[in-house]
């Protein structure tokens, strides 16, 4: 098995706006972060604003398959675009961008044998205009990011025109250094 990690990044610029918003969804929705009840205990968040338009953040329970469920439940919450990164065992990257509770776009990046592999694999919205708009990358960036195959090189090229590290995960945070620095522990 290959390297994989999931995280979520919020367009905003107000980082107290969004720790709000993960308090709401903390306290509101804490049946999408898996737990049955606000009461069971704090949610811990690693929240990175390595860009003045964005905000990453980690969780737990950020993994392929529920990563989504949150940014569709954040962007409703928060009315801005929330984007989904899940990068699974070095085969794919599921990228979705969702606004008001509702995916707007979607891309998978992979090889075409891992779609064959994965039958039901496929995009639920694909709308490149969209895609160009949320993210704030020129026409011809896009154009060549969504040319490519290769997951960790779409990673690598996403994380290069967004100014963000889509490197990232909640369990990695005890392992890397650079990590580490780049993210504030918040217990909400």
């Amino acid at each position: 098995m290959g390297r994989s990690f999931a995280n979520l990044h919020i367009k905003s610029k107000n980082l107290e706006k969004t720790i709000d918003v993960l308090r709401e969804l903390s306290k509101e929705h804490a049946k999408v972060l898996g737990r049955k009840d606000a009461q069971e205990t704090k949610d811990v968040f690693y929240i990175s604003q390595s860009n003045e338009n964005w905000t990453s953040l980690l969780h737990e329970y950020f993994v392929w398959g529920t990563v989504k469920k949150v940014g569709k439940t954040l962007s409703r919450i928060t009315g801005e675009p929330v984007m989904a990164a899940a990068y699974m065992n070095e085969e794919l990257l599921e990228l979705s961008i969702f606004e008001d509770g509702d995916i707007q776009t979607e891309r998978i990046f992979c090889e075409p044998w891992t779609r064959e592999e994965y039958e039901e694999l496929r995009e639920e919205r694909i709308n490149d205009d969209y895609l160009v708009k949320a993210l704030d990358i020129p026409n011809e960036d896009i154009d060549d990011l969504l040319k490519l195959t290769s997951p960790e090189q779409a990673v690598n090229k996403l994380s290069e025109l967004m100014h963000i590290s889509l490197w990232s995960d909640f369990e990695w945070i005890p392992y890397e250094e650079t990590l580490q620095h780049q993210f504030v522990k918040y217990e909400l």
